[in-house]
């Protein structure tokens, strides 16, 4: 079947390529991964690669070699010589014509980029600020889907408050996670977290931190906690791949704590350095 394309832009219109035709422009029909090195060392390759094929599974697609994956991801990161990058890949169902249904015979795309990343202490130092947001996602967050709109709305609307982050509230009122991150508490001298359900994303960085906990001795309970008792939480911090930690020192202009990076969460840093050795 031939198709024709036009695309039209701000300066003109001009002709579309066939990469337009992707599902994952379409629909967001497709999962990704975001993985991050340490001084020339992968982070974690493992477990993304776990969670990666997951994802593929969840969605149904198939036809996809993750050892091939997994080869060209670390070729191209040999290739790139960035220490510390962050690497980005995702898989869609395959191009064709807009439909609903896909074709039987769609081939998957796959989509590599890597990047430097430069690390900004003051983040670590200084803190963070963040604000809630309804968790307006769909009910497999599990599942790392093309689908983000909300978390962009969600990541914009912190933006315009002028804060760094935004955090999910469902419809029982209670935190699940950030729009880019998870997200922890320090309750009465426990490490808080939400529980991992098909509304959470099983974050890698999030496994590492309570590993971080176990080794300091910190106490976790796995509970979700409500935008009340975030607001007075003794601590607060985010986990993200490509930034590890990150203390949060207000919540919803709320001052957390003292307003300074707290010291289970100093100690969880400190911790996690070690993992990335």
């Amino acid at each position: 079947m031939q198709i024709a394309m036009i695309g039209e832009r701000m300066m003109g219109i001009e002709e579309v390529g066939s990469e337009h035709l992707d599902r994952g422009v379409f629909f967001g029909d497709g999962v990704y991964e975001v993985l991050r090195s340490y001084n020339g060392k992968i982070f974690a390759i493992d477990e993304h690669f776990e969670r990666f094929a997951n994802s593929l599974k969840a969605i149904e697609i198939t036809g996809v070699d993750i050892g091939e994956i997994r080869a060209k991801v670390l070729k191209a990161f040999e290739k790139a010589e960035i220490a510390n990058a962050k690497i980005y890949f995702h898989i869609t169902r395959g191009s064709g014509v807009r439909d609903h249904l896909p074709k039987a015979d769609l081939k998957p795309n796959f989509f590599l980029t890597i990047s430097e990343l430069k690390d900004n202490p003051k983040l670590k130092n200084e803190g963070v600020t963040v604000s809630t947001y309804p968790d307006i996602r769909w009910k497999r967050c599990d599942i790392k889907s093309l689908n983000l709109l909300p978390n962009v709305l969600a990541k914009g609307d912190a933006d315009k408050k002028g804060c760094w982050e935004a955090i999910f509230v469902d419809d029982n009122g209670m935190i699940t996670e950030g729009s880019s991150s998870a997200f922890f508490g320090i309750v009465k001298g426990k490490l808080r977290t939400s529980p991992l359900k098909a509304n959470i994303l099983p974050s890698v960085t999030r496994k590492y931190v309570e590993l971080a906990a176990k080794n300091i001795g910190l106490g976790i309970v796995e509970k979700s906690l409500t935008p009340k008792e975030a607001a007075v939480a003794e601590e607060l911090f985010l986990g993200v791949t490509t930034k590890d930690i990150i203390p949060v020192v207000k919540f919803d202009g709320k001052v957390t704590g003292d307003g300074k990076p707290g010291k289970w969460t100093k100690q969880l840093i400190e911790e996690f350095k070690k993992f990335t050795a």
